[in-house]
């Protein structure tokens, strides 16, 4: 008794990429391979190839991005100094117009303080505070060696989520383009195989339906 023959099973993907690589190299025999097939797989050998360029460049410049602001950072934590202010004057949003909602909706706002620094110098200004703060409440304000009121020292952790944040947003730019040029390449070949076919249909089906020959007897 004959056994029922079992399909065969599909290549791997291991397999497959394996056999379009020595395709579009042009290693691989195949006699029914066209050239508009072999650029096909030689289009996705080059975005290939290109995805894998983009992600290098994207790495490297989320990593050259952070080396180059991390010195910075250091400085300015070691030059800036966190001092405490007396808050002085909170503007009243209650009483402006367009109600409780005119001062937007941050959590922050800006208030009139005074701190001493250096020992015995006063300074005041307007600094940054939670909307809640009531005047003669103490808010940490950063200064620098002069004394004046400067913006907070960035940490790692923030620059190195920024790096690859950049790093991220310029690999997906890349990749688009590269799937945009894949598509149009693709595209493009994909219209030279249909006029390739047209025109062998075109020569080949008079053959084939047996019109040439009752031409010849016409």
């Amino acid at each position: 008794m004959h056994s029922t023959p079992r399909p065969a099973r599909p290549a791997s993907l291991t397999r497959r990429t394996g056999r379009q690589l020595r395709r579009a190299l042009g290693a691989r025999h195949e006699a029914l391979a066209r050239p508009v097939d072999r650029a096909r797989a030689r289009a996705w050998l080059l975005a290939l190839l290109g995805g894998l360029l983009a992600t290098a460049l994207s790495v490297g410049g989320a990593l050259l991005l952070f080396r180059s602001t991390a010195p910075q950072a250091e400085t300015d934590r070691v030059r800036l100094h966190r001092v405490d202010a007396v808050v002085g004057t909170v503007p009243d949003h209650e009483a402006t117009v367009g109600g409780r909602f005119s001062g937007g909706y941050g959590n922050r706002i800006d208030v009139e303080a005074a701190w001493a620094y250096p020992q015995g110098t006063a300074h005041t200004g307007t600094v940054q505070a939670p909307r809640s703060t009531v005047p003669g409440a103490v808010v940490p304000v950063w200064v620098d060696p002069d004394g004046n009121a400067a913006a907070p020292p960035v940490n790692r952790t923030s620059l190195a989520v920024s790096a690859a944040c950049t790093g991220a947003g310029a690999l997906l730019v890349l990749l688009a383009l590269l799937a945009l040029a894949l598509r149009i390449r693709l595209h493009a070949l994909d219209r030279r195989a249909e006029a390739a076919w047209a025109t062998a249909w075109a020569r080949l089906e008079p053959l084939w339906s047996g019109r040439a020959g009752h031409r010849g007897e016409e």
